[in-house]
């Protein structure tokens, strides 16, 4: 009864510390950056955009010329987030900010359960919980959206996992499996590495259990369920993701890139001391690994990706009771401790060569590029860790230490401590680092106070024993994990990621990119080195970018264009042999009317003449060029010619032609006598115009005097489908990356819609097909 009680207070002081944590973000006082705004702010409202017009948010047409939107993970078509778009037309950062850390709250709920069914005491349940929510990489890397949401979602997983087997339910089999799905339904690398725990976990259950074949009988029904539940949700999400990532920019990752997001050893000081670094102090310029001051020619990590303090009370615990007096190799965590265990060699690395033999032998690990990531995971499993060594504290039930087991306790923090002072003596900073180990020899001196004070006075103060150390916690991660400029910014930063801003470019933009309908034109721009924010705005406001902010896009528009992950920096434009400059075929075919820069265009584009392109406006942030020679986006032209693509994308040498009377395509059509006619002017009846333009129906009225093709100067997909007047066309691939449609002479609509069920059925059927013969 009176742990029943307990346990309230236990839920009570969690969401009381969840709400004082998330004050600052729930408040509007600052808001998530980066990562949480220019990507999933901008997803978010695009998905809004597209359900309050009526439209389908599964194809994107506004960034990278064109995306598969339903196939990207980071689109969160298939995430709860969904509902924020849904009932929401214009889904404010406070919005998805709560949202966010609702996420947090409810994994932290979920650890706190789990912690409950093991009969564990509410104290360490409690700091559990926090712990979950507000340490390591789930404070730190908050802006990753999508890898919180599964971070999440496998904590509510394995509670409900354990709830299944120990019960051998099949209702909690399915819910945990429910809660697989979800984790999974948008895949990155801590949904991937937390079904390989899941899976662990369930062979340590059977291991664990008295009798292993009694054992695996009473699990089989719930797993099945489980896996019923888990495929019913994911497996089309997983499958359009599989195969958008075989046509992307990156179907595999090199050992070489994933290597470079290795966790460096000496990014795990910053367990124990908060901030050794200076990544959360502004005064400080951060010098920590992968930064300048450590390697120059190393910076693949952001600086907030290397921090994994998770409390000093939870660290200790870990470091004393845990590993030197034995408890994590208790029956109790056993499981857990080998998965943190192997978590932890992988988020290191290239610098094992165990991560070189996962890389080739562990199915999936190839598709990431970032071991890092791991500790996500990490810092869940370290927050349940927490919550077991509290609660043999809080139970009375912590091994006796001798002197001798003292002094190794001692001496093993210490030697962290020297080892720290070593790292910044080698670097020169020195003088920095004092400050955050003398601020850490303050919480473990507070939290070592608490451990020695007798549980019995503590137990007299009626919940005192649950308060004092989840405050004592609280305290801590409010003010080393608390709001940085990793992870909180001022949202008037962000001004231009709101679909009424005033923002002097956007309205320029807005006003003068051309897409009326009944018109062949619709223009797009490219936005260059405008700031982080900048980079996806376009699906903010609905015009068409070529460039944006995502780790994949077609690998087509990637060749052809030069186009990469971000475009925050001027510095990081990429042109292509394709495409060589803003003065060039590519650049008129893709309708590339305006470029937004942040330099002068010629810093950019070092090809151009002083009268190529036109600056026709100067804004705050931005020089705004005008290509007067951009091509319709819809064009009617009635010759053709054979160009074999993979040459001219390799070699960028364009065939003499005319794009608004000849269209390249790379496979010989099937037309009929009429289409054998060369026009060598086009004719004076010939028309074309767009009738209807939405992101998954493009409707085209054509009237011609004589048979030929309609070209639209958009990517090529074969989840894309056509029919002219009702009845199918192919579409074939148009000048190395569009689309083109023939159409007899006369007055036609040619209708395309982008299927993306049937189309990924078909594609996969026709893998298997190859792979069988």
């Amino acid at each position: 009864m009176r742990q029943a009680r307990e346990y309230r207070v236990a839920v009570g002081v969690f969401l009381a510390v969840w709400l004082l944590l998330s004050s600052p973000w729930l408040t509007g006082a600052v808001t998530i950056p980066y990562d949480a705004k220019a990507l999933f702010q901008a997803q978010l409202q695009f998905l809004a955009n597209a359900l309050h017009s009526g439209q389908s948010p599964f194809w994107n047409p506004s960034s990278f010329v064109g995306v598969p939107q339903i196939a990207d993970p980071q689109s969160l078509i298939f995430s709860p987030a969904f509902l924020l778009a849904y009932f929401t037309k214009h889904p404010s950062f406070a919005l998805l900010d709560a949202y966010v850390l609702s996420l947090l709250a409810l994994g932290g709920l979920a650890v706190l359960k789990f912690c409950q069914d093991k009969g564990w005491h509410p104290a360490g349940a409690a700091v559990a919980a926090i712990t979950f929510a507000f340490g390591a990489s789930a404070a730190w890397r908050v802006q990753h959206i999508a890898q919180i949401q599964s971070l999440a979602f496998f904590a509510i997983a394995l509670w409900l996992l354990t709830r299944a087997l120990d019960r051998s339910s099949s209702v909690y089999g399915v819910l945990s499996g429910a809660a697989v799905g979800i984790m999974v339904v948008a895949p990155d690398q801590v949904a991937f590495l937390g079904c390989y725990v899941l899976a662990g976990y369930v062979i340590g259950h059977w291991i664990m259990s008295p009798g292993l074949a009694r054992s695996i009988r009473n699990s089989i029904l719930p797993l099945v369920c489980g896996g019923v539940a888990a495929t019913a949700i994911a497996a089309f999400p997983l499958l359009v993701t599989y195969l958008f990532l075989e046509s992307s920019n990156r179907p595999a990752v090199a050992f070489t890139e994933a290597a470079r997001g290795s966790l460096h050893p000496a990014s795990l000081l910053t367990a124990v001391i908060a901030d050794l670094y200076g990544a959360a102090d502004p005064a400080i310029e951060y010098w920590g690994p992968y930064s300048v001051a450590w390697d120059k020619n190393e910076l693949t990590l952001s600086q907030n990706m290397s921090q994994v303090y998770l409390g000093t009370l939870p660290i200790l615990l870990i470091l004393t009771a845990g590993l030197t007096r034995g408890l994590l190799w208790a029956r109790e965590v056993r499981v857990l401790v080998v998965a943190a265990a192997v978590l932890l060699i992988y988020a290191v690395g290239a610098h094992t060569p165990v991560f070189f033999i996962l890389f080739e032998y562990l199915p999936g690990v190839a598709f990431f590029r970032r071991p890092v990531d791991a500790t996500f995971l990490v810092g869940a499993l370290a927050s349940i860790f927490a919550g077991y060594l509290v609660h043999r504290w809080a139970s009375a039930s912590m091994p006796f230490a001798s002197y001798r087991r003292q002094w190794v306790e001692l001496a093993l923090i210490a030697s962290i401590f020297v080892a720290a002072l070593a790292v910044a003596y080698s670097a020169g900073k020195t003088g920095l680092a004092w400050k955050p180990v003398m601020a850490a020899i303050g919480w473990i001196a507070a939290s070592g106070l608490l451990l020695a004070t007798p549980v019995v006075w503590l137990r007299r103060g009626g919940s005192a024993i649950v308060v004092v150390p989840a405050a004592l916690l609280a305290v801590d991660l409010r003010l080393n994990n608390g709001p940085n400029d990793s992870t909180a910014l001022p949202a008037a930063q962000f001004e231009v990621l709101k679909p009424d801003c005033r923002n002097e470019t956007i309205r320029f933009l807005k006003e003068k990119l051309r897409k009326e309908p009944g018109s062949p034109w619709r223009d797009r721009v490219e936005v260059v080195g405008l700031g982080f924010e900048w980079q996806n705005v376009g699906l903010i406001h609905g015009f068409e970018d070529t460039l944006g902010y995502n780790p994949f896009r077609l690998g087509d528009v990637s060749e052809a264009t030069g186009a990469r992950d971000y475009i925050a920096g001027s510095d990081q434009k990429v042109f292509s042999r394709l495409f060589p400059s803003y003065r060039s075929i590519m650049a008129n075919l893709l309708g590339v009317r305006f470029i937004a820069t942040g330099v002068p265009i010629e810093q950019i584009d070092t090809t151009l003449k002083a009268d190529d392109l036109k600056l026709i406006a100067r804004t705050s942030e931005a020089y705004i060029y005008e290509n007067p020679d951009v091509l319709p986006r819809a064009l009617f032209v009635a010759n053709w010619m054979q160009t074999d693509f993979s040459v001219l994308v390799a070699s960028g040498a364009w065939p003499t032609f005319d794009p608004a009377r000849t269209v390249l395509l790379e496979e010989v059509p099937e037309f009929d006598a009429a289409l054998m006619s060369v026009a060598s002017q086009p004719s004076s009846l010939s028309r074309v115009r767009i009738a209807r333009y939405e992101n998954t129906r493009i409707e085209i009225e054509v009237e011609a005097a004589e048979a030929g093709f309609v070209v639209l100067h958009d990517v090529w997909h074969p989840w894309w489908v056509a029919d002219v007047d009702g009845r199918d066309a192919p579409i074939y691939r148009a000048n190395g990356l569009f689309r083109a449609v023939q159409a007899p002479a006369g007055r036609h609509k040619v209708t395309f819609e982008f299927r993306p069920v049937s189309g990924a059925i078909a594609e996969l059927s026709g893998m298997v097909l190859d792979d069988t013969k």
